[in-house]
């Protein structure tokens, strides 16, 4: 008896993903790990010194957590409803944060109770930092007011009442200590100078404004409002630079790498994208579980940590390269093992064939004792279903070329049914295997027919089926349409190319 060839699965054309510097860089993060806070995570800020401790605000406390820890190493609870932007100090020894009720606290990061609070605000602060001078904040809140405020002594110092909605963003400048910017939802941007009674920039974002930040240099400003980031030059009076759309819900926050050189973005469609600060195109693309609120990066950008509208706290390190200690034995390296497998024997050298032995796949076991439903039931259950369909059609095509593929259909049950039109449902329109799952489908109603309506969820699958079917032809008759239209605008330009009068002449002669 001849020896059994094993299914050849076909290998189809993949449109892989283009490998860039970014790529790598960016997938350089090991596998996140995940904590869950008590609420929303509404913002999560760095310490600027080391070890890089970050600041994370969620319901009614703000957690503070080391670099590599999964517990807060200390906790800010003192606050009676939910707590807003805590932010460090540039030293890294204070936190400032802001409250539903209305009041700011300061805490030191060694002790608990708060230093000072301030009083002044009649509804939610959800903007609270420090100026670059260090013995200065700026608040704004939902009363539509931003306002200044006296570290020493608590004491407000001035106070804006420009914009007309909530005041919900905002950030000072690293370079000047009088300058700060205020974003709100009545879709403004002001920049404001502590030594002016009024802003001295006004910028219309077009969208309520969620989150905006200052690049190093203080030149340009970064908003992010509705689905759009648009980036600003300050030194020439708010011109619009580039305007993005690369989200498909409202985007949150906002963070740059430490370089500058890279923007990142978060929304509710639960992406996080970076783009290039030169080209403003994104150069890679970071997928989570839930809407996400807020998201930072550590100073020297080893973490990048994402708050979420579940309460899930996601935190990824940048991988690093293992030095190899001194003291153990180096193992032999992948080469060593591989080394001789392309020799190609010369004509004096006595080659020892070795015999290998070939391990059967369970289908393939299954086809060769003539156990064809059972073959198909073993690709069509288990991962090999969602992540090789091409296994799958291979087996199919194999039963249909031996004839038993009808056989291998017919006597299922209602469960084996609905995996077989699941899989259908789920791959009947991919251009690759559409010829054969067709030639499937239309066995499949055949030889059930005659018992649909007995079973809801067979009869189910079977109108899901039917839609996806109509729906791909919906698409091609408008493709179809389209292709059309295109080949009729091809044909008018392609015109024939006058001759010139001077070639005529010369024809002539």
């Amino acid at each position: 008896m001849a020896n059994y060839k094993p299914v050849i699965v076909q290998s189809y054309p993949k449109l892989g993903e283009k490998v860039t510097e970014d790529t790598l860089y960016w997938k350089n993060y090991k596998a996140p790990i995940q904590i869950k806070e008590f609420g929303a995570v509404n913002k999560i800020d760095f310490s600027p010194v080391q070890p890089y401790n970050y600041a994370v605000t969620a319901s009614s406390r703000i957690h503070i957590y080391g670099r590599y820890s999964q517990e807060p190493i200390k906790t800010f609870s003192r606050f009676k409803d939910v707590a807003y932007c805590a932010t460090y100090r540039d030293d890294g020894k204070l936190l400032v944060a802001g409250s539903e009720e209305g009041s700011i606290r300061l805490f030191d990061i060694g002790g608990r109770a708060a230093l000072r609070q301030f009083e002044g605000h009649t509804k939610a602060v959800h903007v609270a930092s420090f100026l670059s001078d260090k013995y200065r904040i700026v608040s704004g809140a939902d009363d539509y007011t931003s306002k200044v405020w006296d570290v020493s002594s608590a004491s407000e110092i001035i106070a804006y009442r420009e914009h007309t909605d909530y005041v919900r963003c905002g950030c000072a400048s690293k370079l000047n200590a009088d300058l700060f910017v205020t974003g709100s939802y009545d879709h403004t941007v002001k920049v404001f100078d502590t030594r002016t009674e009024k802003s001295v920039m006004t910028i219309e974002h077009g969208h309520p404004v969620e989150s905006l930040n200052l690049f190093p240099s203080g030149g340009l400003l970064v908003t992010a409002g509705g689905r759009y980031v648009k980036v600003w030059d300050v030194l020439k009076g708010g011109q619009l630079l580039v305007s993005l759309r690369n989200h498909h819900k409202t985007v949150t926050c906002l963070c740059l790498t430490s370089s500058g050189q890279r923007l990142l973005s978060g929304s509710l469609d639960r992406h996080v994208k970076v783009y290039s600060t030169t080209s403003y195109k994104v150069v890679h693309s970071f997928h989570y579980e839930a809407s996400i609120l807020s998201l930072a990066l550590a100073p020297n950008d080893e973490t990048l940590v994402v708050g979420m509208t579940n309460g899930i706290l996601n935190i990824k390190h940048r991988k690093h390269e293992e030095k190899q200690r001194s003291g153990r034995r180096r193992r032999p390296t992948y080469r060593t093992f591989v080394k001789g497998r392309n020799y190609m024997p010369k004509q004096e050298d006595i080659l020892v064939t070795k015999p290998v032995k070939t391990y059967l796949k369970k289908y393939d076991q299954l086809l060769r004792s003539f156990q064809v439903s059972k073959a198909l039931d073993a690709v069509l259950q288990g991962p090999v279903r969602s992540n090789s369909p091409e296994v799958a059609v291979a087996v199919i095509q194999e039963l249909n070329r031996r004839g038993t593929l009808k056989n291998a259909l017919a006597g299922r049950d209602e469960k084996q049914l609905t995996v077989l039109l699941n899989f259908l449902i789920r791959h009947v329109t991919d251009a690759r295997f559409a010829p054969v799952l067709i030639n499937v489908a239309e066995m499949i109603i055949d030889i059930y027919m005659p018992v649909v309506g007995q079973s809801a969820v067979v009869d189910k699958q079977f109108l899901k089926l039917q839609n996806v079917v109509e729906k791909e032809i919906d698409y091609q008759e408008e493709l179809l349409e389209v292709l059309g239209m295109m080949d009729a605008l091809f044909a008018t330009m392609a015109r024939k190319k006058p001759i010139p009068l001077e070639e005529n002449k010369l024809d002539g002669l």
